[in-house]
């Protein structure tokens, strides 16, 4: 039971599959935002309007490759309070997965923000609970730091929900399925999981 727990507190398991290291694939991804509020803009006539932080989102993500050479969002779409991507991460070979220009978040729900005097356990208790580079979760952590940063120096009211869910792309036939949902959920939004009035 010792493993369930941090800082003598329950903890969450992760929900990334164990069989798989995430640092190379195809994934379809979907973060939304804390509370499920509509803080990336609303659907007016069938269109996404964006807010000013869902403008940047949108930035982020097709720019992604700036920051990690590794990735790319070949397709995404931002909702009114979620945002769904796909999301190809190269295996990493090289010192290009060593490499980001974005800032670690650091807010309450970031493993970044663990304070100890022991510079020993502080390490092991980082290296064990921090993304691996090159990966999915890195990618992921790096776009959403970027949003609440930039919501934070601007004075924009904006949270992530802590986590993000992933699924594995393993064929054509899904990829092609997800595709077309992404590409059609401005359309369908009210139909939509995450849809709220």
């Amino acid at each position: 039971m010792s493993d369930d727990r941090w800082q003598n507190k329950y903890r969450i398991e992760s929900a990334r599959a164990i069989w798989h290291d995430y640092d190379g694939g195809i994934y379809f991804i979907t973060i939304c935002t804390k509370y499920r509020e509509h803080s990336f803009g609303e659907i007016r006539d069938g269109e996404m309007v964006l807010s000013e932080i869902g403008g940047y989102a949108a930035e982020q993500f097709q720019n992604v490759s700036t920051h990690y050479p590794y990735a790319e969002i070949p397709l995404f779409t931002i909702m009114p309070n979620h945002v769904h991507a796909i999301v190809v991460v190269s295996a990493c070979r090289d010192a290009a997965c060593n490499v980001s220009s974005m800032e670690p978040n650091h807010s309450a729900g970031d493993v970044a923000r663990y304070v100890s005097t022991n510079e020993t356990e502080k390490d092991e208790h980082m290296a064990e609970r921090s993304p691996k580079r090159g990966s999915l979760a890195a990618v992921i952590r790096g776009l959403k730091s970027a949003v609440t940063k930039y919501a934070n120096e601007n004075e924009i009211l904006f949270a992530w929900q802590p986590r993000f869910h992933d699924h594995i792309i393993r064929n054509n036939g899904e990829l092609n399925q997800i595709a077309s949902y992404i590409e059609n959920n401005v359309a369908n939004w009210k139909d939509d999981e995450f849809y709220t009035p």
